[in-house]
């Protein structure tokens, strides 16, 4: 069976990880996943991806240590964007939305954490056991202190232990928390938002927030105001940027056609 499932819909794709019983994730699955967010990445007609798990029990665990142990090299062949498909994808400049559904353990999490925005069903579960079988949470050792308090971060990496949806909200790690029936819909509202808006500045603050990371603010901005970084340079020549004002100043609202 095919451990990925895609549906599109407009200038939106949504992705399922469907490998039961628990939709962990082998280096096969790897690749696939890598592929389609690829060519999620280079279709000019696709703009916002939601990545989901199947049923109601979990999201992702990570690796599939069963496969591991029929000979899976836990550092084989992930693919094109890294484990999971998108840690590790070049110039992914579109917006996406995880939708955990249930338990995000591991890699589940480090994947979870690629996304741009986290909407979570109230039962949903998180943790980095990693430290209870002898290995390092790679992934998440170099993002999550990024993303939350750095002693949260360091307890979660050094305990390994669980915590909830809404203490992940309080913390900042997750956007919203919806009721499980309500998660997919709450996604597609949020993705059909982001397809309706300019996909060229979508393009642009990904690349900016992706090169500042690790800047000081002055050689960040030098990279902008100089046109140094590409997508910027596209936005400052498009027809959108030039929609906008007109739009503004005509009080309509803007047509975007990416270009």
């Amino acid at each position: 069976m095919d451990p990925i499932k895609t549906r599109r819909d407009g200038a939106i794709l949504e992705v399922t990880l469907d490998r039961p019983k628990a939709n962990a994730i082998d280096l096969a699955t790897s690749r696939i996943m890598g592929q389609v967010f690829a060519e999620f990445r280079d279709d000019p007609e696709l703009r916002v991806a939601i990545l989901t798990g199947s049923g109601e029990k979990f999201f992702c665990p990570g690796w599939d240590l069963k496969a591991a142990a029929e000979g899976d090299a836990v550092d084989g062949d992930y693919g094109v964007g890294g484990f999971g498909g998108l840690q590790e994808l070049r110039d992914l400049n579109k917006p996406v939305i995880a939708a955990v559904n249930g338990i995000a353990c591991g890699g589940g999490l480090e994947l979870a954490i690629s996304a741009d925005m986290i909407l979570a069903a109230e039962h949903a579960t998180f943790a980095l056991p990693e430290i209870r079988s002898g290995t390092v949470a790679d992934a998440a050792s170099v993002k999550l202190p990024k993303r939350i308090p750095y002693h949260i971060a360091m307890e979660l990496l050094l305990t390994g232990r669980w915590f909830d949806a809404e203490e992940g909200h309080r913390w900042g790690l997750i956007n919203e928390i919806l009721p499980a029936n309500q998660l997919l819909d709450r996604a597609w509202e949020l993705a059909r938002l982001l397809a309706s808006g300019p996909p060229l500045v979508y393009a642009a603050i990904k690349e900016v927030v992706r090169e500042a990371e690790d800047r000081k603010f002055q050689d960040a901005m030098n990279l902008i105001t100089k046109r140094q970084l590409r997508t910027v340079d596209v936005l400052y020549s498009s027809e959108d940027q030039l929609e906008g004002a007109r739009a503004f100043a005509e009080k309509r609202d803007p047509v975007w056609k990416g270009k």
